[in-house]
């Protein structure tokens, strides 16, 4: 779908770019953009708003336990899916990554309650975690067809204590899913014939020719390193931007309201400026502008130089793959270097504006897009200062602009997501280990740097929207890992025992409002954690044994008791026993009774028997059953407080 978008795009513009007026081909390029743009806001706006954003932050919250209302539903998953298709095809620099996550995690808790009922296994906290946890392996592996580097890094940006377990499960999905994703593509390609498909070649998503042998020398590991500490501080810079521009558009008060009365406006103006960006014969001829955003990787993986001008299928590819048509401009007169620095201070700008937009955007390709062109601009400044390799005489290992392309993409969106797993998503793309070393230096150096000044990308989303999350312990300072839990935690500790009584249950709701949770322990000499039970299913519990139902329902049974025992003790021979009525004739041998309440409880009291005739008093609902003095709280009696719970 994301192809036909594109496509349709392209063949649209191409009917009007012959026109000697340059307006109708940029308002028809423009105009597509923005209509492809309004359309994914709309369907994420009504049909579910939580498809909106990337899908990473919010899972990585409910992998910690917390429940997301509205997350994981059927609707979500055909309005991300939809919109998600309509966002990449407009045109604007977002990603995919996270929203396949998001997708992957939806169809793992549909499958469950299909499967196991309307519930499922996800009743089970544990086996909930462990299906969204495969889940999320095959969000990665389907989107690059990378199933090792996609359990990696779904351990990496979603768990911090992960069950060992758990590795068989994702590995065993996220490779089904990668050769479904293989098998698919095959078929999208025309091969639908299962001889075709058994016979056809299985590359990498990004298959690159770089040398097996001399394909750098270990005096250019200094230059992967440089390049590593630039990304971890341009990633840094990046999260802080991002941040910056998002707290503005929430707190500004004249951009609040335009965003929530005309909340359409934002999508469209911003649309508007990325496909102007792009426009193919505006400044997109210095961005790349008429292939997909994402495709532009297969001219930064390029081996050779662009400097050269040649077509050497085998260190180039086709003629067709060959980068450097893409960046000169229509008549090969742009320097290159103009073309790679406007392409990355543009889409460094404008991947964080697109990423603020109600629409489902990953983060993960535009980083990796943007660090790609890092990449390539280095090594190409490299072969222009040392066309005959960076060691004078040693001809046969040349700098390749593509190795450094790899490994500025890997650096880049490392620094800005915080993980090492980029690195084997990386050579399961590319399709080659011989950048092992360089692209494990960078993407490491990379990581540090970035780690040190800010938080990665996911966790600052997690900030920003305020979701329930506990962070992760700060590595810039050794204070925090001194603190011991007795220096802040609250005594005396609340806590539930097995032994505790109704009246326990009742001081700890009306003397802890402020918990949420209560701990379980075995008892309270031993004070062995047992679990841990919530306020509102305590309160549940307290509701249904001692709560104003169950007194009216053992007032009743008091009632009924009474009744049939002085039935059956005044009835005359012969007759029924036990039907709740009293003999005319035997009332005035009756002994009057009064129930009332008693501290909440119901007692049945025996006076005079003398008295001739039965009249019970008139009591009241209020005066049956003792009101609590706050009605969401049950009132314990002084008897049910010695009650055990257990």
């Amino acid at each position: 779908m994301i192809t036909m978008i594109h496509t349709g795009h392209m063949k649209l513009y191409q009917m009007f770019r012959g026109d000697e007026t340059w307006m109708r081909p940029f308002a028809v390029w423009t105009f597509y953009g923005v209509v492809v743009s309004c359309a994914s806001a709309l369907c994420a706006h009504f049909i579910a708003p939580q498809a909106i954003g990337s899908g990473i932050p919010e899972m990585k919250t409910v992998l910690r336990g917390i429940i997301l209302k509205e997350y994981l539903t059927v609707r979500t998953l055909i309005s991300k899916m939809i919109a998600l298709s309509l966002s990449i095809g407009s045109g604007l620099p977002v990603g995919k990554e996270g929203p396949f996550v998001h997708i992957a995690s939806v169809v793992a808790n549909q499958l469950s309650r299909f499967v196991h009922g309307s519930k499922g296994v996800f009743e089970n906290e544990s086996r909930a975690g462990e299906m969204l946890a495969a889940g999320c392996a095959v969000g990665v592996a389907c989107t690059f067809s990378a199933p090792v580097g996609g359990v990696l890094f779904s351990i990496e940006v979603t768990a911090v204590y992960f069950a060992v377990r758990n590795y068989w499960r994702g590995f065993f999905a996220a490779t089904c899913s990668a050769t479904l994703f293989s098998v698919l593509q095959g078929i999208r390609r025309g091969k639908s014939q299962l001889a075709d498909l058994l016979s056809m070649s299985v590359a990498a998503h990004y298959q690159t020719k770089f040398p097996l042998s001399d394909t750098f020398t270990s005096y250019e590991l200094l230059f992967f390193a440089v390049m590593g500490l630039i990304c971890g501080v341009a990633g840094a810079l990046f999260v802080l931007l991002h941040r910056t521009v998002v707290l503005f558009l929430r707190r500004n008060k004249f951009v609040k309201i335009v965003l929530q009365k005309y909340w359409l406006i934002y999508p469209a103006l911003i649309s508007f400026l990325i496909s102007s960006c792009t426009y193919p014969l505006g400044a997109g001829m210095y961005l790349g502008g008429e292939q997909a955003f994402s495709h532009t990787l297969h001219d930064f993986f390029v081996s050779c130089s662009w400097l050269e001008n040649t077509n050497n299928s085998d260190s180039c590819g086709s003629a067709e793959k060959f980068g450097r048509a893409n960046w000169a401009g229509p008549d090969n007169n742009v320097n290159i270097f103009h073309s790679l620095a406007a392409f990355q201070v543009a889409y460094f700008f404008l991947s964080i504006i697109a990423s603020t937009l109600p629409v489902p955007a990953g983060i993960f390709m535009p980083v990796f897009v943007i660090g790609a062109a890092f990449g390539r601009t280095v090594g190409e400044l490299l072969r222009l200062n040392y066309p005959n390799g960076v060691i004078e005489g040693m001809m046969t290992t040349r700098v390749h602009p593509g190795i450094y392309a790899v490994a500025g993409a890997a650096a880049f969106c490392g620094a800005v997501t915080h993980t090492v797993s980029v690195a084997v998503i990386v050579f399961e793309l590319t399709g080659q280990l011989v950048l092992l070393i360089p692209v494990m230096i960078a993407v490491l150096v990379a990581n540090a740097v970035c780690s040190y000044l800010q938080p990665s990308i996911y966790d600052s989303i997690i900030k920003i929207k305020h979701l329930p999350y506990l962070p992760d312990i700060s590595h810039s300072s050794s204070m925090y890992h001194s603190l011991t839990a007795e220096q802040f935690m609250t005594c005396p500790a609340a806590y539930i025992a097995k032994d505790s009584t109704y009246g326990d249950l009742q001081d700890l709701i009306y003397g802890m409002s402020h918990v949420r949770a209560f701990p379980l322990v075995e008892n309270k000499k031993s004070m062995s954690l047992v679990g841990s039970i919530s306020r509102a299913h305590l309160f549940k519990l307290l509701q249904a044994n001692v709560g104003v139902k169950a007194r009216q329902a053992e007032a009743t049974e008091r009632i009924r008791r009474v009744i049939d025992e002085v039935s059956e003790r005044y009835c005359a021979p012969g007759e029924a026993k036990g039907n709740g009525k009293i003999p005319m004739g035997q009332k005035r041998h009756t002994k009057r009774f009064i129930v009332e309440s008693v501290r909440g409880s119901t007692k049945s009291l025996a006076q005079n028997p003398e008295t001739t005739s039965v009249a019970p008093e008139k009591t009241s609902e209020k005066n049956l059953l003792a009101v609590p003095p706050y009605p969401h709280v049950p009132r314990v009696s002084e008897d049910e407080k010695r009650v055990r719970v257990s």
